[in-house]
């Protein structure tokens, strides 16, 4: 009955999201390195990628903790960063079932689930699209954190094969068809102006939070 529910799919959607979910478990094994190599213990990164399950803010939390800022900071940039989670819920909210169904369904709920849900042509496919990849990435990111800390353990240092910069280049990539948008472009500098220029004058995490100031620039 399982495999009955994603049956609507063609087989290039099922390949397309089965790479996809791959390569967010890659982005977990750089996660996971990452966390044990700041020194936080196994339980921080197998426990957040289960129950948060969201990388963004995830990264961005052990960064900011590693660095010295305070826990809260780092939670509360992880929710900033989840705040587009708000317009996701309103735009698959027929998705995401009813009831108990709606717990899981708004828990896996994520760029990839979002993107792959949306895209299909039918209602039955949006759903089966959102359920797919939501559940392979919930299955991918906690696998990749796990092989991830078990490689930060074994290898005196994550650097030598590059998984510090695996999440950075992969957000990077992201992001630079973005700036080709105007007004994308410079809300993007202003925020980056704004949290290299704090760098010096406020605690570790908060440059990361005032960034977000560069949402009010205007184009001339």
């Amino acid at each position: 009955m399982f495999t009955q529910r994603f049956s609507c799919l063609n087989g290039d959607a099922k390949k397309a999201i089965f790479f996809v979910c791959l390569a967010v478990g890659v982005v977990g094994v750089s996660y996971g390195s990452l966390a044990t190599a700041y020194g936080f213990p196994l339980w921080v990164p197998l426990f957040s990628s289960f129950f948060v399950l969201a990388g963004a803010s995830e990264f961005m939390f052990i960064a900011i903790v590693a660095g010295g800022g305070h826990p809260l900071a780092g939670a509360l940039a992880g929710l900033l960063v989840n705040a587009r989670h708000f317009p996701f819920g309103v735009a698959v909210r027929n998705l995401v079932g009813t009831r108990f169904n709606a717990l899981l369904g708004s828990h896996i709920m994520n760029d990839e689930s979002v993107a792959f849900g949306l895209s299909q042509p039918t209602a039955e496919k949006r759903k089966a699209a959102y359920w797919l990849c939501g559940i392979g990435v919930a299955v991918f990111w906690p696998v990749g954190t796990l092989v991830g800390c078990v490689i930060g353990k074994v290898l005196p240092s994550t650097e030598l094969i590059g998984l510090d910069a695996v999440f950075p280049a992969i957000l990077l990539a992201l992001v630079i068809p973005a700036f080709k948008n105007r007004t994308t472009l410079i809300r993007a500098s202003a925020g980056a102006i704004i949290s290299l220029a704090a760098v010096p004058f406020t605690p570790v995490g908060l440059p990361a939070l005032l960034s977000m100031f560069g949402l009010l620039a205007r184009k001339k």
